[in-house]
């Protein structure tokens, strides 16, 4: 008979679930929705720290009738001139995207929330480099369709990442969820996980 998986993950980035059987969490995706709007004065840090709070919140109520699993959530921003580069709305606003973070360094905010008891969360912040982009890389990384549906239109862990010079914090907080983070959020609601006992 199948264990029932220590976790519920509520996200739908195949990115998260990668990183979690990497550092070999059991989980069941919990697919939910919540309003992602930033609030007026709101900054990038509070911005991803609540959202990724009330995605754990909503996945614990959606996840009622499964017992008292703990629900793990996470929210990613790319931040250039103070300014959230969300996932891009069309191609237009993705090769605006990618023409901002040419030859600059971003900074990217990834919080990660567990609800198991109460909500606890942390915050991982990096910063990320990009070398000067020529308009042909740009319309071809585009048409790869990479960077489509990827916060700041761009993947660090696949094409995109040719064209990071440097990387100062997590690489997986990057990819959308920052594994120490949430390997201690795991530990302190005794969730044993990789190797263990």
């Amino acid at each position: 008979m199948k264990e029932f998986p220590p976790i519920y993950l509520a996200s739908r980035s195949p990115r998260r679930r990668e990183l979690l059987r990497q550092i070999g969490v059991d989980h069941t995706l919990l697919e939910i929705d919540i309003d992602e709007r930033q609030r007026p004065e709101e900054g990038p840090a509070a911005y991803v720290l609540r959202l990724a709070r009330e995605k754990a919140e909503a996945g614990a109520n959606a996840a009622q009738g499964g017992g008292s699993l703990p629900v793990l959530a996470a929210d990613t921003s790319v931040v250039i001139d103070d300014e959230l580069l969300g996932k891009p709305r069309d191609r237009a606003h993705g090769l605006w995207m990618l023409r901002q973070l040419s030859g600059r360094t971003h900074q990217v905010f990834t919080a990660v929330a567990l609800a198991c008891g109460g909500v606890a969360n942390e915050l991982s912040l990096s910063e990320v480099s990009f070398r000067a982009l020529s308009e042909a890389e740009i319309l071809a990384y585009w048409a790869t369709g990479e960077p489509a549906d990827k916060a700041g239109g761009y993947a660090i862990q696949g094409i995109g990442a040719q064209f990071i010079s440097s990387l100062h914090g997590s690489y997986s907080g990057v990819m959308g969820l920052p594994l120490f983070e949430t390997a201690e959020l795991l530990r302190r609601c005794g969730i044993q996980f990789n190797n263990e006992e």
